[in-house]
């Protein structure tokens, strides 16, 4: 945190809010230096060696379990390589070992959470490489297709493109995704991210470890200082936070966010220990990472915030009625969302304990997300 940071959060901190700022404890959001990789940075700095020398480094995949930081560390790290290696950034007359440039290497970051077809997968490499604006409208999969290649035609166009969360199931596969990556395979790097090596995979690979706890600790505490006010949350509690998510940051930071956001509500100047116990309540056992559900369309999430206002016991058939009321959508649609979310992982169904005319038991939808940073982060940013 630097001097200005400083000074600007005490300007902020003039109120009564026990927040600063929400965004540094979000779950999705990955901070421009993350904490406690730097043995796994250097490694893939190894793989990434060859930009130095102007030339395009191997394929990789970088893996880790759920929680490890992966997302964090190469958006991150391909942020700072874009900074200096990338064209835009030598128009303004920067030269480093990697040359001029004509011969700079772009450095793109895809969130395959938000990148599901070839057509968005084309069209976010091709904005990251062209000056002018790049249509969504009126211009097919084919000729975006074209347009890439020729934008790599000339051998002074390369890029190194890493694309996060493949293999969930909203996400390409490794598979699909090198199909697409097939006509400017020659020119570009591929960096994969995700739980799992893919099915196949002959190239590098960087293999990112669960947090030990005391760098999940130092997570919580940096990212605690950034975004609350001093001494809200105390050590004692960040260790706590840190045993019980094992490595997980995404979940530790989900529940230290949960029980802020629970203390602020209710006035508290600090988190107190019945406010970490309802924020670790708040995160699904094996549940899935809430950029997830950010990543969904604005309908569904839409759905989503009315369903988690609800009493979590309605079944799903009384629950898109109620959601209807409160929306212009049809409680047909509602239901069919509501299948559709339980579908691709976003909500669990679980059979009620009561039974319907029929004699059946009806089940009901229960979120596989934290629900506290879902309903804060977004009815704030729908709002």
């Amino acid at each position: 945190m630097d001097l200005e940071e400083r000074i600007a959060r005490r300007q902020a901190t003039r109120g009564d809010d026990l927040f600063v700022d929400r965004s540094p404890l979000n779950p999705a959001v990955h901070l421009p230096d993350p904490v406690g990789r730097g043995p796994v940075l250097e490694r893939l700095l190894d793989v990434l060696d060859p930009v130095f020398d102007r030339r395009l480094p191997p394929d990789a995949a970088v893996y880790g379990p759920k929680g490890s930081g992966k997302s964090a560390l190469v958006s991150a790290l391909f942020a700072h390589l874009s900074d200096q290696f990338g064209r835009r950034h030598r128009r303004i007359g920067t030269t480093t070992r990697a040359g001029t440039a004509a011969d700079a290497v772009e450095f793109v970051h895809v969130d395959g959470y938000r990148t599901t077809s070839e057509f968005q997968f084309y069209h976010t490499l091709l904005d990251a490489v062209v000056e002018e604006s790049v249509p969504r409208r009126g211009v097919g999969t084919d000729r975006l297709r074209e347009r890439l290649v020729e934008q790599f035609s000339s051998s002074a166009r390369r890029a190194v493109v890493a694309v996060d969360h493949v293999g969930s199931p909203s996400s390409p596969d490794g598979g699909k995704l090198r199909e697409w990556f097939d006509p400017v395979a020659d020119d570009a790097a591929l960096v994969v991210v995700g739980r799992a090596v893919p099915d196949d995979w002959s190239a590098k690979t960087v293999h990112v470890p669960e947090y030990r706890q005391h760098a999940l600790v130092d997570i919580l505490t940096e990212r605690a200082s950034r975004a609350l006010t001093s001494g809200a949350l105390r050590h004692g509690q960040a260790r706590h936070l840190a045993e019980w998510a094992s490595g997980d940051a995404h979940d530790a930071l989900a529940a230290a966010f949960g029980a802020a956001d629970i203390a602020d509500a209710d006035g508290a100047d600090r988190i107190r220990a019945s406010d970490v116990d309802a924020g670790i309540e708040d995160v699904p056992d094996d549940g899935i990472h809430v950029g997830r559900v950010f990543a969904l369309p604005e309908n569904r999430r839409e759905v989503l915030l009315k369903l988690i206002s609800l009493d979590a016991t309605l079944p799903i058939d009384d629950a898109a009625s109620a959601i209807a009321e409160r929306s212009d959508l049809t409680a047909a649609t509602v239901k069919r969302f509501l299948y559709e979310l339980a579908e691709r992982g976003v909500l669990e169904r679980i059979q009620t304990d009561s039974t319907d005319g029929s004699g059946r038991r009806p089940s009901r939808a229960v979120p596989r997300f934290p629900t506290l940073p879902f309903r804060r982060l977004d009815g704030r940013r729908s709002a």
